[in-house]
């Protein structure tokens, strides 16, 4: 297929997928301009876009979006780490996973934000509070998706595998951890998106740095243009990182994509 006819299929796909985001845009720029919103609560994106401009312009905005976006991946990097080999154990053993699927249910219900001022207490105002919180919020999808993915992989594959004489070893990395990649990228990604909210609240508190910080600055300076920014960046941080992880969810489970197309 040419470039050319992929951007003629893409073209429409994209203006559909679009349509919804422009007419919210559309509608805030039109808001606090005829008045149903007091412009000084409410920032059109015009300006919003001018601020932004202004605080990438001092620098600004490029120190805030790295900072955030190095705690996000360091949490989300040992959350992925020690998400998935505990849930890859408690799938794969299931007297374990019985033992402590309730302990896991009852960390999981724990919100990390509720918990932000115990892991202040723990361990202090700094960077390990931070990347610590990042990672509980984070943690809990990933563990409960993977080991969900492995109990669910279909017992004839793994059955056929073992009358040809495979090895566990071979049975594990080669029928069980394959058939479970859909289900714990789905975790991943969906700890990808709890990462960003965790560091919100992470940088709200005991920060001088980031996102979260520049939010809650410009709210305190009441610099409403640029709150709304800091609104805007850490969308387009979410976006990034869950576009960037698809692509690489894409990349290990192309297998799947090639039997829905029937390829």
């Amino acid at each position: 297929m040419t470039l050319r006819k992929r951007i003629l299929i893409t073209a429409p796909d994209f203006f559909s997928r679009s349509a919804g985001l422009a007419a919210f845009l559309l509608l805030w720029e039109i808001a606090p301009r005829i008045g149903w919103v007091r412009s000084t609560y409410l920032s059109p994106p015009s300006v919003v876009l001018r601020a932004l401009y202004l605080l990438a312009a001092r620098g600004e905005l490029a120190k805030h979006f790295l900072v955030s976006l190095e705690r996000v991946l360091i949490g989300l990097a040992v959350s992925v780490a020690a998400g998935c080999v505990l849930g890859l154990f408690t799938g794969y053993f299931r007297k374990v996973e019985k033992s402590l699927d309730l302990l896991f249910q009852a960390f999981r219900q724990m919100s990390a934000f509720a918990l932000f001022p115990v892991f202040i207490l723990l361990f202090g105002l700094g960077e390990l509070s931070k990347t610590i919180i990042i990672f509980w919020a984070s943690l809990w999808p990933i563990l409960l998706n993977t080991s969900t993915g492995v109990k669910n992989v279909d017992t004839i594959l793994v059955r056929s595998a073992k009358t040809m004489g495979a090895s566990r070893a071979y049975i594990f990395l080669r029928v069980i951890l394959p058939a479970a990649a859909p289900e714990i990228f789905t975790g991943i990604r969906l700890g990808g998106s709890y990462c960003v909210m965790a560091v919100v609240a992470a940088e709200m508190i005991g920060a001088n740095s980031g996102l979260g910080y520049l939010v809650i600055y410009s709210e305190e300076t009441f610099n409403v243009p640029e709150m709304y920014g800091g609104i805007v960046s850490l969308a387009v941080l979410g976006i990034g990182l869950n576009y960037i992880l698809k692509k690489i969810e894409t990349s290990f489970t192309s297998w799947k994509h090639e039997i829905i197309s029937g390829e």
